[in-house]
């Protein structure tokens, strides 16, 4: 294992044992807020996300590819948010857009579209979503492509 796998295997060991020892408290979106925490899926690593008001957000996520080759993942995104009423908790539908960047034996570069579902506790800074995002790459070639996945992040 390469010393930046062992980075990323350390970085979310002490991400996951601070999130689970934290004095929790309720969860506020109303600017300011950023949580950090972990995505499984394709791609698989560490999501950030920081809310600039109670509708927006900036996510971005470092991983790596679980598809059988050697890839790191990078991730930006602007994301708007609908909430939906639900009895406890809050839940809200998103999409937005941003970029990719995939270092390999070949980089690509491209254009992320996401969607998703963000359920937010409601007496524990901590949130879930499940995300897919279309892709379309722009270097080296034209291509398409989907990231998909599930995680959580604890907000701090």
């Amino acid at each position: 294992m390469n010393i930046f796998k062992k980075s990323i295997l350390l970085t979310f060991s002490l991400a996951l044992t601070f999130m689970f020892t934290a004095n929790l408290t309720a969860q506020d979106t109303d600017g300011g807020k950023t949580g950090l925490g972990v995505m499984i899926g394709e791609p698989t690593g560490i999501s950030l996300k920081s809310w600039t008001n109670e509708k927006n957000a900036f996510d971005l996520g470092l991983a790596w590819s679980l598809s059988g080759k050697d890839a790191v993942h990078i991730h930006a995104d602007y994301l708007w948010h609908k909430w939906l009423d639900v009895e406890d908790g809050s839940l809200a539908f998103y999409y937005g857009i941003g970029g990719r960047a995939v270092f390999a034996d070949d980089a690509f570069i491209g254009l992320r579209i996401p969607f998703g579902l963000n359920y937010l506790a409601p007496e524990a800074p901590i949130g879930f979503f499940v995300e897919i995002a279309p892709i379309v790459d722009f270097l080296p070639d034209t291509d398409g492509d989907a990231n998909g996945g599930i995680g959580v992040r604890y907000y701090f």
